[in-house]
């Protein structure tokens, strides 16, 4: 046992002391926080006024369109190509010509500057709305104030329930729990190949210097596998612990310097708006409700089980590492030099591969067959059970999944130690699978 802890020992503190690791230290929580930085400050850019001229040729459209955050509508008649200078002097940020009035179906957006991808869509979004409402007015003859008033009475927002097996009801958010989902899988991923391929590369490096020889008359081969093996996740778990610390400061360095960064103009407005929604325009009351639900999206956030995640999220890293950095070690015993090592690594990795290629329908799907399976099977589980426990699952798969996770890695294990107890001396040999059958039953 001590001569296990002084390898580990020795595995821990050479990573953790090489530049690699201190450079990778650094560079993660900086490209963490560039993640959720970059895009808050490309939005932060964006958010300026775009001051809009209308020029409607029937005035049918005048004072129709409504003002929102960013985009301002301004009303003038005149000759076409006089008002266009308006947008070249910039006075406006963009000049709309409507022709034909309400029976038309062409306008022009005349633009100096180049502006948002929106600008058009918002335009548009309004036009639409604006002759829906027109057409349903003359139609059926309604009175404008009693058609503003049925308009605003209908709007409705759907609430999603999942129910327990106790019958309990508590809010979904489904979205949320898709995106969380997807982005511990694809962690996972990352984590348990590059944690699993210092395994293997750190095998081959001893086996190919001859090192392995010495170490090999002082100690055990499994005491080696294994002392490899912890070593390699203390380091893992020490720098995704500081990769967590070190971004959570640097993001809360930035709040406490910029206290209003996290926060958009939109959903300030929005909250503002939220207790005043009785004196909102029936359009104004429509884009609130939707925004309000959004809200109460992410509000729900803060009755997910996080603690449960993050435990979860813990475990099947490292029992997923366990399993695959046991198996790389294996691999790494058997062959000369990491070119070699493809051959036996293609079938370990197909799993998690092929997890990863079907990522996408399982987050769509989390209670469906194909998420359920891949979550209990232990080559898959690790990504899989991830994928599916922010959107609930039942005690007894989850326990199920981590039962038949552990079983397995003893089992790979045992395989692993027969594999590296003759591989780990055998030079200039062609291995085959074969070869390797008969190390495991030897």
């Amino acid at each position: 046992m001590n001569k296990t802890l002084l390898i580990i020992s020795r595995e821990y503190l050479t990573r953790i002391k090489k530049k690699s690791f201190i450079i990778m230290t650094i560079l993660g929580p900086l490209l963490m926080a560039a993640l959720i930085v970059v895009p808050l400050y490309i939005v932060h850019k964006s958010e300026k006024e775009t001051h809009v001229l209308v020029v409607d040729d029937n005035d049918y459209f005048l004072n129709k369109f409504t003002d929102t955050k960013k985009v301002f509508f301004s009303y003038l008649s005149g000759d076409i190509n006089d008002l266009k200078k308006k947008c070249i002097s910039g006075e406006y940020d963009a000049v709309l010509h409507i022709l034909g009035g309400i029976q038309s179906n062409r306008s022009n957006l005349y633009y100096h500057k180049e502006p948002s991808l929106s600008l058009r869509g918002t335009i548009e979004e309004q036009m639409n709305k604006i002759i829906f409402d027109k057409s349903l007015i003359d139609s059926f003859n309604i009175a404008p104030p009693l058609f503003a008033t049925l308009k605003e009475r209908s709007q409705t927002h759907i609430v999603a329930l999942q129910i327990d097996e106790h019958g309990n009801e508590q809010k979904s958010f489904t979205e949320i729990n898709r995106i969380i989902g997807i982005v511990a899988g694809f962690l996972i991923y990352f984590f348990i190949f590059m944690f699993a391929s210092q395994v293997l590369r750190s095998v081959l490096e001893e086996k190919t210097n001859r090192i392995v020889e010495v170490l090999i008359a002082s100690v055990r081969p499994i005491q080696l596998m294994l002392g490899k093996i912890i070593g390699v996740a203390l380091v893992g778990l020490t720098q995704f612990a500081l990769w967590i610390v070190l971004t959570i400061g640097i993001l809360g360095a930035i709040q406490l310097s910029t206290p209003d960064f996290f926060q958009l103009e939109e959903t300030t407005e929005l909250v503002s708006n939220i207790d005043n929604q009785a004196q909102l325009t029936p359009a104004d009351n429509s884009i609130a409700l939707q925004k309000t639900n959004i809200l109460n999206e992410i509000n729900n956030f803060y009755s997910f089980s996080f603690s449960t995640f993050i435990i979860a999220f813990f475990f099947f890293f490292l029992m997923g590492y366990l399993l695959y950095s046991t198996l790389f070690a294996a691999v790494g015993s058997a062959v000369d030099n990491e070119t070699d090592s493809q051959q036996f690594l293609m079938p370990v990795t197909i799993p998690l591969l092929l997890t990863i290629i079907l990522i996408m329908p399982m987050a769509e799907d989390p209670n469906g067959a194909l998420a359920w399976w891949f979550s209990m099977i232990p080559l898959t589980s690790p990504i899989a059970m991830l994928i599916r426990i922010p959107s609930g699952v039942p005690l007894w798969e989850l326990l199920t999944s981590m039962g038949l996770l552990v079983l397995f890695f003893f089992f790979c294990a045992w395989i692993a130690a027969k594999i590296y107890r003759t591989g780990i001396l055998m030079y200039g040999q062609k291995i085959t699978y074969r070869d390797l059958f008969k190390w495991i039953k030897y």
